[in-house]
């Protein structure tokens, strides 16, 4: 089942009560309740939001992600359950004890699968990617030449035609605000995925910053950023130059859980698809299977 993701902007107190999350909307004084077995995701996006531990307690249990915002809306924390999984310490320690070569075969499929997705942006923007495809054919295990930073280069060049001189930097000028965060929301979900597939994510296969503690998480979430610069690309389309964050646009980048994407052939949920390749890469650990299943960007998703 695809879990819900609610949002919230506006001043509210949320607990538990008979097992549904009690949301009490303080300007309107409404009262809506959630079973928490739905909950995938909480986004608290107002500095005058008050939640109890227990509700905390109870949805981490359930597996379910709490993103809080600072007071500018761009998404700047992530809580997560501790224990995900039934098989947890088994899984652990075949992460850990994962081989250099095997992280690099991993790393390998990885860089090949963005790198061909975000071929796949280009041309749906009319833009040629063969160069990328070209690219994506080059890359060796781990990505030793860095083929991802020689793609990026010229994708970000490309993607947005409208900015001319645009740069992808994360303190940059938008769209970059858009891509923040809508990647912030993947990130939730890739990790929440990580966790309930019995993982730790701080241990990557490629990203090691000693200070991140989710480097698994931005290692798997790369192929799946394509899908996110589309929807950016339709709010271009929509709204032009004219970027700063709206409510509007903000709805848009909450569906990205929903979104449709191309997992071995079918459609399904992206919260769904993610799911399938964090449980895929387990089973890499573990020795069970050699390949992560990502998703393949069509010109018809």
């Amino acid at each position: 089942m695809v879990k819900r993701t609610l949002y919230f902007g506006n001043p509210a107190y949320l607990r538990v009560e008979n097992e549904q999350l009690k949301i009490e909307l303080r300007e309107s004084g409404e009262i809506r309740q959630v079973p928490i077995e739905d909950i995938g995701y909480i986004i608290l996006d107002n500095q005058q939001i008050v939640i109890s531990q227990v509700a905390i307690a109870k949805l981490l249990s359930n597996n379910t992600a709490l993103i809080t915002c600072d007071h500018t809306h761009h998404p700047v924390g992530l809580m997560l359950n501790l224990d995900g999984n039934t098989l947890q310490s088994q899984k652990f320690q075949a992460q850990v004890d994962a081989s250099v070569p095997l992280k690099k075969q991993l790393w390998q499929q990885t860089v090949i699968s963005k790198i061909q997705n975000q071929a796949m942006v280009l041309e749906r923007q009319r833009v040629p990617g063969k160069a990328l495809r070209h690219l994506a054919q080059q890359v060796k295990s781990g990505d030793a030449e860095n083929h991802e930073a020689q793609a990026a280069a010229s994708y970000w060049k490309q993607v947005f035609p409208d900015f001319l001189a645009f740069k992808r930097d994360r303190f940059g000028a938008p769209p970059n605000n858009l891509l923040n965060y809508g990647y912030a929301i993947l990130r939730a979900m890739v990790a929440r995925s990580l966790v309930g597939s019995g993982l730790l994510p701080t241990l990557g296969i490629h990203h090691r910053n000693q200070y991140n503690a989710y480097c698994l998480a931005d290692d798997i979430m790369e192929p799946y950023r394509p899908f996110v610069d589309l929807i950016i690309c339709q709010l271009i389309r929509q709204n032009g130059q004219y970027l700063e964050m709206t409510p509007t646009m903000r709805a848009e980048l909450l569906k990205i859980p929903q979104l449709d994407v191309q997992l071995e052939g079918r459609k399904s949920p992206m919260m769904a698809a993610i799911q399938r390749t964090t449980a895929s890469l387990a089973r890499c650990f573990e020795g069970k299977a050699k390949k992560i299943i990502y998703p393949e960007l069509t010109p018809h998703v």
